[in-house]
């Protein structure tokens, strides 16, 4: 094998591998998004999302003993509630939140700290005002529902982010199909042809 055709040779294997690491790092990159997106939605959209439901539960139970005026609740089940709005609140606070997101919890965090304490009033002046404490009650709900809401949406735009990475992913291992076969078409020729030699004359 002269230099020549050491040369065909290399410029066609280098051809091939350079189209191989190209494609390999792309469709890396793009499985890297779907990762990351299906971890998001995982992590910080069903997690956030029971959460939510939770924090919920406890605050109904809080309206309905508001509104039956449930002097036991107050005495027994108040403060257990409340340790468990706390834990959600930290935990929810772990998973990563958009800037919108971020408003509504402060928002909601905030109404949360004014209910402990209308709370301890309303159960101090004999609850008999529950007018103020339901009205903080339902900004709470609708607190929760943004939130709840920001959820669905968030959920939404990470599984559009997953599917446009795998509709990418089938898009280049099409080109790369194609590439291939041209490729091998190209190193064919490189290594079969064969200059003629000018006849001395």
């Amino acid at each position: 094998m002269n230099f020549y055709d050491k040369i065909k040779w290399v410029l066609g294997i280098l051809m091939v591998f350079v189209l191989i690491i190209t494609t390999n790092l792309l469709d890396r990159n793009n499985f890297v998004r779907v990762k990351d997106s299906v971890v998001s939605i995982y992590e910080d959209r069903l997690i956030a999302n029971d959460l939510i439901f939770e924090i919920s539960n406890s605050i109904k139970q809080k309206e309905i003993a508001i509104v039956t005026s449930n002097a036991d609740f107050f005495k027994v089940a108040n403060e257990s509630e409340n340790n468990n709005i706390e834990f959600s609140i930290e935990r929810y606070e772990k998973t990563k939140l958009t800037p919108e997101e971020r408003t509504v919890f402060d928002q909601f965090k905030a109404n949360f700290d004014k209910l402990k304490t209308k709370e301890s009033q309303f159960v101090q002046n004999g609850m008999e005002d529950k007018s103020n404490l339901l009205k903080l009650l339902f900004e709470i709900d609708e607190n929760l529902h943004d939130l709840n809401k920001i959820q669905l949406n968030e959920g939404r735009r990470q599984m559009s982010i997953s599917q446009k990475a795998i509709d990418t992913v089938e898009l280049f291992t099409q080109i790369e199909i194609y590439l291939l076969v041209f490729l091998a078409i190209v190193v064919q020729v490189i290594v079969m042809y064969n200059p003629k030699k000018e006849k001395s004359k």
